[in-house]
């Protein structure tokens, strides 16, 4: 039985005592940090660049899963795996010559993911499954945390795991928005493999806690 992962997501964390929060990740049952980068263009936020991704970096002793929110995102990726992203994540939407981004961020090392937006149907990923490392279901519009889940993610998840499975594609599919204790289960069953959480772990009474109760659910297909 495979043992699905959970990344917390850093953007949801307090600045003002980011080191704590990173170190409570680091003695969680935590995999990878999710770091959200934004940049008011591809989404209506800004978030945080490479100066605070190599800062964490220098504390984490998990991977750094790094998701590029933004547009022209192959200007950076050499950027971004020099600071210490382990996983590199662009968006479908922002990318016109998507088969070559994703061999780029290969090129360098890092694992390369791919992201669609709610509105983005799984099929556009066909022809680069097989080149994918891991592909990123948006739960919610992306932009902002705290947003409600989108049911309608379930039945993405279902076809990009037909898709996976029917290509024996490495791809792990990992699901960013709304995640939480209410829908692990469901996303699991559906074919999920990787869980971002962040509210429900960042501003949980016991954030440990709820990570190991994130992890504690088992990954059985219905």
């Amino acid at each position: 039985m495979k043992q699905h992962l959970i990344a917390p997501s850093v953007l949801a964390a307090d600045f003002t005592r980011l080191a704590d929060d990173i170190e409570m990740v680091n003695q969680s049952e935590a995999d990878w940090f999710h770091l959200d980068v934004m940049d008011g263009r591809f989404v209506p936020n800004i978030t945080f660049g490479m100066f605070i991704i190599e800062a964490i970096h220098k504390m984490a002793k998990k991977p750094l899963d790094v998701h590029l929110m933004i547009l022209e995102p192959e200007k950076y990726i050499e950027a971004f795996r020099k600071v210490g992203a382990h996983v590199i994540t662009v968006h479908y939407e922002a990318c016109p010559h998507l088969h070559r981004t994703i061999h780029q961020i290969k090129e360098t090392g890092a694992l390369a993911g791919v992201a669609l937006n709610p509105h983005t149907p799984v099929q556009v990923l066909e022809d680069v499954i097989e080149d994918l490392d891991l592909a990123l279901i948006m739960s919610v519009n992306p932009g902002f945390g705290g947003q409600k889940f989108i049911y309608q993610t379930l039945s993405k998840v279902r076809r990009l795991r037909e898709m996976i499975d029917a290509t024996n594609s490495p791809a792990l599919i990992e699901i960013d928005g709304g995640v939480g204790l209410h829908n692990t289960e469901a996303l699991l069953q559906a074919g999920a493999d990787v869980l971002v959480a962040g509210n429900s772990v960042f501003a949980a009474a016991d954030p440990r806690a709820t990570i190991s109760a994130l992890k504690a659910f088992q990954s059985v297909p219905l």
